[in-house]
């Protein structure tokens, strides 16, 4: 089986450059769809489920900040 070998000759981007954004990305995506969970359990008065999603959401943020703080280091650099 071959494997894809781009490497930003299309794209511009390093693979572990866009890999890094891709990451970034997603976990500000998951931060957002925490919210609407969060909100669901809430409303169904299930603290429980809520604190779960919210401890869900707290570690994608800090997935986030951590993927933000290796890409300008290396966007910088």
């Amino acid at each position: 089986m071959a494997q894809n070998e781009e490497t930003g000759g299309v794209t511009g981007t390093k693979d572990k450059d866009y890999d890094i954004i891709w990451f970034v990305e997603q976990c500000l995506s998951n931060v957002l769809r925490l919210e609407e969970y969060v909100q669901d359990a809430e409303r169904d008065g299930d603290a429980e489920l809520a604190d779960f999603f919210r401890r869900a959401q707290h570690e994608s943020q800090k997935g986030a900040e951590q993927g933000k703080r290796i890409l300008a280091g290396r966007l910088a650099g």
